[in-house]
């Protein structure tokens, strides 16, 4: 038995390896990458390399075999049919008798268009009949503190948030999460709602990032159109753009925050504060 994981080298994937390694042997996890080059550290660790793409299924022939556990990060390639890359993955992984396929979906309660691919996803993946988790991950603090350059230099945050709270969490909670469902019992058919234990609005945020930086920071709400265009004049293509201003309306409307505590729960710690993001983010 194997546990399998697609997008190994991006930044949720990578958490998750490192999770497994210190877990399981490194010769029971499979990485699937499209780029054997960066995976090379990790080979050098033991772990089984496959190079795979979505947008070739024949390159998933021989990723799976009966009873392995499987998670599939969800594809970032938004113009690209995520959902036809997901079930590429999906129907593979049905074919060779996989025991558990998980998959990193969005919250339920989100209603913006980034939750199409994610409910279009986990439509198929009922459909098929594999066994499932889903695990309905919210938004990251690493989605604000890896962007907090232009916050420092114009001494503002600026969301189309309103006063609409969010419920994030750091990667690596999502990543630990998702290794307790892949090396743990319990799982099957299982969906879990995934969020910060806390949640804030962006008033808070800039009081937070103000704190540990010592600059003065404010809170910039502006219209949904103001923002696409901020977005676009800092260079994100057009329809990304329209997809973060659609998830800042939900979070005006409360649709990010998750107050189920699953990820405390599966992690068996609190999940990691915003603030404690912000100082690592400072820092590096």
């Amino acid at each position: 038995m194997s546990i399998v994981v697609t997008g190994a080298t991006g930044h949720l994937g990578r958490h998750v390896i490192e999770g497994l390694l210190e877990k399981v042997p490194a010769d029971q996890v499979v990485a699937v990458v499209r780029s054997e080059e960066k995976a090379a550290d990790l080979a050098a660790r033991g772990v089984r390399i496959a190079v795979a793409d979505y947008n070739a299924p024949e390159t998933f022939d021989s990723v799976f075999s009966a009873g392995d556990r499987v998670l599939l990060v969800s594809g970032n390639e938004f113009d690209k049919g995520r959902v036809g890359q997901h079930k590429v993955v999906l129907d593979a992984a049905k074919a060779a008798g996989v025991a558990l396929f998980a998959y990193t979906s969005a919250p339920g309660t989100l209603t913006a268009a980034l939750a199409d691919d994610h409910r279009g996803t986990e439509a198929a993946i009922l459909e098929s009949g594999v066994t499932y988790t889903l695990l309905r991950n919210g938004w990251y603090n690493e989605n604000y503190t890896e962007n907090l350059a232009p916050v420092l230099e114009h001494g503002a945050v600026v969301q189309a948030a309103g006063e609409g709270r969010i419920s994030t969490a750091s990667r690596a909670d999502y990543a630990a999460a998702a290794v307790a469902v892949l090396t743990g019992e319990g799982h099957e058919n299982t969906t879990y709602e995934l969020g910060g234990d806390t949640a804030f609005g962006f008033a808070e945020y800039a009081a937070v990032v103000a704190e540990a930086s010592g600059k003065e920071i404010t809170y910039n709400a502006v219209p949904v159109e103001t923002y696409k265009g901020i977005l676009t004049g800092a260079g994100l293509p057009a329809p990304f753009a329209e997809i973060l201003a659609g998830v800042d309306e939900s979070i005006e409307k409360g649709e990010l925050i998750v107050g189920t505590g699953d990820l405390s729960r599966l992690t068996g710690r609190p999940t990691t504060p915003i603030a404690e993001s912000v100082a690592v983010a400072l820092k590096g």
